[in-house]
């Protein structure tokens, strides 16, 4: 199951740089005293429940019960997933290591005609948030009434847009955000954190920077006042703050963002680096986030970043498909982002989107989705809302998942320290994203613990490998400098290292690996999971002396005696046995699982689900007492023990039939309010060529099945009949479209339609995925391959 990564080229040239000498000395001092943090200026609600338990916040930091605590949060929009999902996705989440579900209210998805308000099936937000709790996630929920979310009009009504001003407290506007914010309260009334329930926080509009009578400050005062009202009463009050924001001080709490590329700009070339991997020490905002309105003064989160913590909402761990840039990031591009928001202060991780989905349609088949044609800035699909997100539309794992996980467990263990802890700039840092000579790190420390954090990558940009580097951290008991030995950073990587860290009684004084997780493996003794730096000798400094270790993933390492005389081991991972752990609470003991699929615990039993004909696997540490499940094999490595369920290598078999030919695209036009590519008119899909695509005469029994789709062109579209049930932007990435939700019957026959697209096209595809058309070649659109691909489960008693 695992192996270890070979040392690349770029890791040898580097091992003889340093062999011939090469030896940088990279310092910070992080002495100077952590200020106390404040209290008494935010004008939080009830932050008490009724067991008792609280949840607040001071200049610096959440406290839930009294002590910091640093949560991960990531984005799920319930009308854009089947509700039939929610239950198991809302636990996949969990077992990601979030704490807190994000969920927009889209006002369009609700009251499409006035008066006439859905809270039922796919739009039944009381489940969704009952079902949150049930999995383990607090919640917030963004209110509005403009959302933006790449949804028609930002989400709100097309009835009100025609009839009155919006995003103001123009008062027959104000009158109909009063009736919503009333729905909405009814809808969460008894689940909310002062009752007991998972409501924590309420975001107010988004992206809001607009100024004059009746806007800014006034008019988010006005909205708050709309949600106490409706009775939300929360500990949290929340306003988006990059882009010029503007909200009243102390009445709500700024939350802030950044992506790795933006697919809303109008370049269709490699955009400049990006902020988002370059540390930040002066402020909190990390570059253009695509408000749809600009900015026309300096935004009130600047003036408030020492009254209010550092909060995160729309860390985009993917990033949307907009027609005229079609941005296909890497799990890199994504994770190397962590490192530099933790370690640029962030005391909140969120993420937008960590859930895929698909937009609803509307009465008479109208799009909800924001469009050029609906006066939008962006042109999107008007179904498919994949966002490249860790968890696809139907649940699909995804690659960058695997990257994100260990950050998150990291937090977990280790954010109650983390968050006291500030920001501590080294001597030299880079004087802009745009300097990558520059090493870029910085160190979060209070007294004489501390956490180094290093990026080495940036997107589309090739680093100089570090050669030769160590780090020196003068801390008020001292000086440390880590490692012993002169190590080499290659280019794309990054990474946590703790100093000073209390293993359990035993004192660390520094490790040249990354902290992760913390197990209680009972006779075993305590367990610290920690993963190596790729290239770097695994290195932990100990009271007795230097410990160099060797990552394995099926042996305890231990490393001295602790509190009560118990024993403090290290599992230390490589790359590759991190990218499959999992950590989660299963028969009443936090446990460690080890698996290429997905697995999560629902029903008290370790769920596992793959994709396709591959065996079903996981490795648990420490072991099951008995476990069960039909054809389940059970063997022990070392301290894992090995659960294997067969896999079905029969896949159905799906009949392809090219239809019709492609006729020749017209010319892609410009114009829109962004004066770039806007999306073909209706009538342009005429010239689509099409494949018919027949499903078997028995579809198997099994939990989903996946029609994957790889073709060229410029947009796909999926029918049964004349229902469209999903699209598509060409840019790279597999399409996959799971098929239960659809009701199909067997043998059914399902149409591709794919929009040629034009060599002259005027649109961004990355690089490695833009065709490469041949001479003369003035349009493509092929189907390369297409497959159905069953989803299997199976449950594991412990």
């Amino acid at each position: 199951m695992f192996c270890i990564r070979p040392l690349t080229a770029a890791l040898l040239l580097g091992a003889l740089a340093s062999a011939a000498g090469a030896d940088t000395l990279l310092k910070l001092d992080a002495r100077a005293a952590v200020p106390a943090p404040t209290t008494g200026y935010l004008k939080l609600g009830t932050a008490t429940s009724p067991k008792g338990e609280t949840l607040a916040a001071n200049s610096q930091y959440l406290l839930k019960d009294g002590k910091p605590w640093l949560p991960v949060m990531g984005e799920y929009h319930f009308t854009r997933a089947p509700a039939s999902q929610w239950a198991d996705q809302l636990r996949l989440m969990k077992a990601a290591g979030l704490d807190v579900v994000a969920t927009y209210v889209f006002w369009n998805h609700h009251e499409e005609r006035p008066g006439a308000f859905n809270w039922r099936g796919n739009h039944d937000l009381r489940r969704f948030v009952q079902l949150a709790q049930a999995a383990g996630l607090k919640v917030v929920v963004r209110l509005g009434p403009w959302c933006h979310g790449e949804v028609r009009y930002g989400g709100i009504p097309d009835w009100v847009v025609d009839a009155m001003p919006t995003r103001g407290n123009d008062p027959e506007y104000m009158a109909l955000v009063d009736r919503l914010y009333g729905q909405i309260g009814r809808q969460i009334q008894g689940l909310l954190w002062k009752d007991g329930g998972p409501v924590i926080g309420v975001q107010l509009e988004n992206e809001y920077n607009l100024r004059g009578p009746g806007r800014g400050e006034e008019h988010i005062s006005a909205l708050k006042k709309l949600a106490l009202k409706a009775g939300m009463d929360v500990p949290l009050y929340t306003v988006t703050g990059w882009d010029g924001a503007v909200y009243p001080s102390g009445e709500v709490m700024p939350v802030f963002g950044g992506y790795p590329d933006e697919p809303w700009a109008t370049s269709t070339k490699e955009l400049p680096p990006k902020e988002t991997h370059a540390f930040r020490f002066n402020t909190r905002v990390s570059g253009d986030l695509g408000a749809q309105t600009k900015s026309h003064g300096a935004g009130t989160a600047e003036t408030d970043k020492d009254k209010v913590p550092f909060f995160g909402a729309e860390y985009g761990p993917g990033l949307p498909a907009m027609y005229r840039r079609r941005t296909l990031v890497s799990p890199d591009d994504i994770a190397a982002m962590l490192p530099v928001q933790i370690g640029s202060g962030v005391n909140l991780l969120g993420y937008y989107m960590f859930h895929g989905g698909r937009n609803p349609v509307g009465a008479g088949g109208t799009g909800l989705e924001e469009s050029s044609l609906s006066g939008g800035y962006n042109d999107t699909p008007r179904i498919n809302y994949d966002f490249q997100a860790p968890l696809g539309p139907d649940g699909q794992q995804r690659e960058v998942l695997t990257r994100l996980r260990p950050f998150h467990y990291f937090l977990r263990d280790h954010g109650a320290q983390l968050a006291t802890m500030t920001v501590r700039q080294p001597e030299r840092s880079p004087a802009d994203p745009a300097d990558l000579q520059t090493p870029r790190w910085a160190v979060r420390a209070n007294g004489d613990s501390a956490f180094l954090f290093v990026n080495n990558h940036v997107r589309q940009y090739a680093m100089p490998a570090q050669i030769g580097v160590r780090f020196e951290v003068q801390l008020p008991g001292g000086a440390v400098t880590l490692p012993s030995k002169p190590v080499d950073i290659p280019n794309g990587a990054y990474f946590v290292w703790p100093v000073n860290l209390d293993l359990d009684g035993v004192k660390l004084r520094y490790a040249a690996a990354q902290p992760v997780a913390r197990v209680d493996a009972g006779a075993q003794g305590i367990v610290h999971v920690f993963a190596a730096t790729a290239g770097v000798e695994a290195e932990f400094a100990l009271p007795d002396g230097l410990k160099t270790l060797k990552p394995d993933a099926t042996q305890l390492q231990r490393l001295g005696t602790g509190a009560n005389g118990r024993a403090v081991s290290v599992l230390l991972l490589a790359p590759e046995q991190l990218a499959q752990l999992n950590v989660l609470e299963l028969a009443g003991q936090r446990r460690l699982v080890f698996s290429e699929q997905q697995a999560w615990v629902a029903d008290g039993r370790l769920q596992l689900r793959g994709v396709g004909p591959q065996p079903l696997r996981a490795a648990v540490f420490p072991a099951l007492t008995k476990p069960a499940a039909a054809g389940l094999k059970v063997s022990q490595d070392g301290v894992l023990q090995r659960l294997d369920v067969a896999g079905d290598p029969a896949q159905p078999a799906l009949h392809i039939t090219a239809t019709r030919p492609a006729g020749m695209a017209p010319k892609v036009l410009k114009g829109g309010l962004a004066g770039a590519a806007v999306q073909p008119i209706p009538e342009a899909f005429a010239t689509a060529a099409t494949w018919s695509l027949q499903l078997p005469a028995q579809l198997p029994r099994a939990e989903d099945v996946l029609l994957e789709l790889d073709f060229v062109g410029d947009i796909g579209r999926v029918f049964a009949g004349t229902t469209m049930l999903d699209d598509w932007y060409y840019n790279g990435q597999r399409w996959q479209i799971g098929l239960k939700q659809f009701g199909l019957k067997p043998g059914a026959e399902l149409r591709l339609s794919v929009l040629p697209l034009r060599a002259d096209a005027p649109v961004y595809i990355d690089a490695a995925h833009r065709p490469a058309f041949a001479a003369g070649q003035t349009q493509v659109a092929e189907l390369r391959g297409a497959r159905l691909l069953t989803v299997r489960r199976v449950a594991i008693a412990p």
